[in-house]
């Protein structure tokens, strides 16, 4: 069976309808949908437990949705999944840092699984240019944090998906994200973030995942 054809205004963003996602015997939203057109950011809210980083794990392909339809550009993301994960940047919880390899040496691994930049200008844009031959299992988790941060810089991709990015930094390192988030809107670029903190973008829409809770959760048993 054919799916119909995306409407107009979806042709042109990161789009998701109807979504819903299981996990374990848990559902844990449902009938849920978004739009992020380029330049757009998309900041999810909600208790812990609703959802948020089953969502960005949903958006990148890490978690099958139970039901409904991710697309790009009007396209269905499950057409080419594998072209899906090369146009984004996922941050999670974990930073996925080698211990074992300088700040540097871990930014220019990262960058050459994604055809991108040595680094240095990367760890610079995060304040950690000082910090380049240090071994990562001595940096403070605040430094870890940002240099996870400095991928975005070391290797283009224009969606970003982001779990709870301000964890770990302080003033001026928010500062600079938000400067790296401004860069990458006005390059056309989107983002799909969650939040507890507040964090002001211009023309941001909030979407509340606390909306989209199932009303009967579990499953019930045969």
């Amino acid at each position: 069976m054919l799916e119909p054809s995306p409407p107009a205004s979806a042709k042109n963003g990161f789009t998701g309808s109807a979504l819903a996602c299981r996990r374990g015997e848990r559902l844990v939203f449902e009938g849920l949908a978004f739009s992020v057109p380029p330049g757009g950011v998309l900041v999810l809210t909600g208790a812990n437990g609703s959802g948020k980083s089953s969502l960005l794990r949903v958006m990148t392909g890490l978690t099958p949705a139970e039901a409904g339809r991710l697309a790009w550009d009007g396209l269905a993301i499950s057409d080419d999944p594998a072209a899906h994960r090369a146009r984004l940047h996922f941050i999670g919880h974990a930073e996925a840092l080698k211990p074992v390899l300088t700040a540097a040496e871990n930014l220019v691994f990262w960058a050459g699984m994604r055809g991108g930049t040595d680094g240095a200008a990367a760890l610079d844009r995060f304040r950690l240019g000082a910090l380049a031959a240090t071994p990562c299992r001595l940096l403070s988790a605040g430094q870890r944090r940002r240099l996870a941060l400095a991928r975005l810089v070391a290797s283009h991709a224009p969606l970003w998906l982001l779990d709870e990015p301000l964890t770990g930094l302080d003033d001026d390192s928010v500062a600079d994200l938000h400067e790296v988030i401004a860069a990458h809107r006005d390059a056309g670029g989107r983002i799909v973030l969650s939040t507890h903190a507040p964090l002001a973008l211009d023309g941001a829409v909030t979407l509340a995942l606390g909306d989209f809770a199932p009303r009967w959760p579990f499953a019930v048993p045969p």
